[in-house]
């Protein structure tokens, strides 16, 4: 049975088994996840170091510290330039200070992860295949999530933008008229009289040059 304080860890990781909004030390947590005895929860060790870094407080000494003997904190340090070379191979960036030693040992991780299907990390044979899969399908996620946020930000820009050009019921029948939506009598005499002089200027390529350049002046 799986031990369901590891499951919301992980989850919490970015190794979504089970959700859980607590909030929790990470460096501890993936102390916790190098001394479990579950591969699976081995094989998502990437993707927790990534979110445990985006948390901002990751911290591989605090990691180090929380680990019992040296074999453990020896499975630590392999998992986590197995992840370095899985990240380097996906060209996502992590910050890490390495010696001449532990780069080389990232470029024989990263030669293993495109020419083996299991590596050993201490007594266990982690599949190089679910742990490859699990992370793009993390990378895959994180793209998603910034894509929506560029997405957001863009329509708030644009929704500011109108505000400042047109007041609210402007707005309304400027946005109605790009949609393709029938406008009523009174709407349509509005729209040609005020809304339509308002964009036609915005249209304006000298106007939107001249705008540019003030701008750049102020």
């Amino acid at each position: 049975m799986e031990n369901k304080q590891l499951l919301e860890k992980s989850a919490r990781l970015g190794y979504p088994l089970l959700e859980t909004k607590e909030n929790f030390d990470v460096n501890k947590a993936l102390a916790e996840m190098v001394k479990t005895k579950n591969v699976r929860f081995l094989e998502g060790f990437p993707v927790m170091l990534a979110n445990a870094a985006q948390e901002g407080n990751f911290d591989y000494h605090k990691v180090e510290a929380s680990l019992g003997n040296k074999k453990t904190k020896e499975n630590f340090k392999q998992l986590f330039l197995l992840s370095l070379a899985l990240y380097k191979e996906n060209d996502f960036h992590f910050a890490s200070v390495l010696t001449d030693r532990e780069k080389q040992k990232v470029v024989l991780l990263r030669n293993s992860l495109n020419h083996g299907r299991h590596l050993k990390v201490g007594n266990y044979q982690l599949n190089l295949d679910r742990l490859k899969q699990a992370f793009r399908n993390y990378f895959v996620h994180k793209s998603h999530e910034l894509k929506a946020l560029d997405a957001k930000h863009e329509d708030m820009s644009l929704e500011f933008a109108l505000s400042e050009v047109f007041s609210p019921k402007q707005k309304e029948l400027f946005l109605k008229k790009l949609k393709g939506e029938l406008l009523n009598k009174t709407e349509r005499e509005y729209f040609s009289r005020v809304v339509r002089k308002k964009a036609v200027a915005l249209a304006n390529p000298e106007l939107h040059r001249l705008a540019q350049k003030v701008l750049q002046l102020s």
